[in-house]
């Protein structure tokens, strides 16, 4: 198993480096593209679609991400999609872990498919705009997830229970507690202001997504810190949720030893939207009269 996931990591660094680095965002945006239609088969196939019912579902997922290019949406701003996008997972995710694993399952199936879709293509188009402003600010999204995780997983077990009598979510995720949480949200706010002092230190020519917040003002940036760290973990327990409806233990074996790709861009799907809707907030804080 270790093998098979060291060997899956290889290749997809070896894919994904080369595009993200790339003079131009076209060969990052078309991995991603590919990705997200792939998460979106998995989508399908987890709420009991058949296998040519998974691919309509990835074809569709594919031909919204296309339509958004052609029409030019990668490099045009949209604020207002991205406060209601922002709006709309925050009252899902409440909703649905409030609602527990036994509550996925009562929602009528054409609305899991289509809501699931529509994530999947925001977080598409986020992650691609985030690319045409530039690797450090896309970069500064991607590594706050990643951190948020691996800080998580440490702080959980080192101190998982010791402040608090209850996990956070154990019908849904039993390993996951609220020291965790806590941990991750300190590991984000370290991270944002390393790479703020990072930022400044290099004159970097795009600013990152923590720069951005911090010269709206620190209030905001420690808000949208907290709050992105806070949201990775509810797009992380709505896949669990969804997995354990479906009794799967990974949404596929696209990825060998890492299971599917849903398995891996779970937390990036409510925090890829947030964090353009943070950013859209940011610049209209700093252009407005003081």
């Amino acid at each position: 198993m270790l093998k098979q996931r060291i060997i899956t990591a290889i290749v997809l660094l070896a894919i994904l480096l080369p595009a993200l680095f790339w003079p131009t965002p076209v060969p990052f945006a078309m991995v991603a593209l590919v990705l997200i239609a792939a998460g979106a088969w998995e989508w399908g196939r987890l709420n009991g679609l058949a296998q040519a019912g998974s691919l309509v579902c990835a074809a569709v997922c594919l031909l919204l991400c296309a339509g958004a290019w052609y029409a030019g949406l990668l490099n045009q701003p949209v604020p207002l999609l991205w406060s209601v996008a922002g709006a709309l997972w925050v009252l899902a995710g409440a909703w649905l872990l409030r609602s527990g694993v036994v509550g996925w399952p009562a929602m009528p199936r054409w609305l899991r498919l289509v809501g699931g879709v529509l994530a999947l293509w925001l977080a598409w188009l986020a992650v691609a705009q985030a690319r045409e402003i530039g690797v450090n600010f896309l970069l500064s999204i991607l590594v706050l997830v990643w951190v948020a995780d691996i800080c998580a997983y440490f702080a959980g077990r080192t101190f998982g229970l010791k402040f608090t009598k209850s996990k956070l979510a154990p019908a849904i995720s039993p390993g996951k507690s609220w020291e965790g949480v806590w941990g991750g949200m300190i590991g984000v706010l370290v991270l944002a202001l390393l790479w703020i002092a990072l930022d400044r230190a290099s004159g970097a020519e795009v600013p990152s997504l923590y720069t951005r917040l911090a010269a709206a003002g620190w209030w905001l940036l420690v808000i949208a810190a907290l709050f992105l760290a806070a949201m990775s973990v509810v797009g992380d327990l709505v896949e669990s949720l969804v997995k354990r409806s479906a009794g799967a233990k990974d949404s596929s074996k696209l990825l060998p030893g890492h299971g599917g790709v849903l398995d891996r861009v779970d937390a990036l799907l409510p925090t890829l939207p947030l964090a353009m809707m943070l950013a859209s907030v940011a610049s209209l804080t700093t252009m407005s009269p003081r």
